[in-house]
């Protein structure tokens, strides 16, 4: 079973690389200028460790 994934908003800078790898998990509010998470369940695991990796200010996290 996957583990949760969540943005810890106030760390996002926005790049939106997580959307740009992830669009049906990650979107974009483009009046906070800040990545949110869609979906919660039946997360593509290796499109969400892609994102986790590649987020510049490491925000994206997994629910422990």
């Amino acid at each position: 079973m996957s583990k949760k994934v969540y943005i810890d908003t106030e760390e996002c800078v926005g790049c939106e690389s997580c959307v740009e790898l992830c669009p049906d998990v990650f979107g974009f509010d483009d009046e906070t200028e800040k990545a949110f998470v869609i979906t919660a369940e039946d997360d593509p695991e290796q499109c969400i460790d892609e994102a986790i990796e590649t987020c510049p200010v490491e925000c994206i996290h997994r629910e422990e």
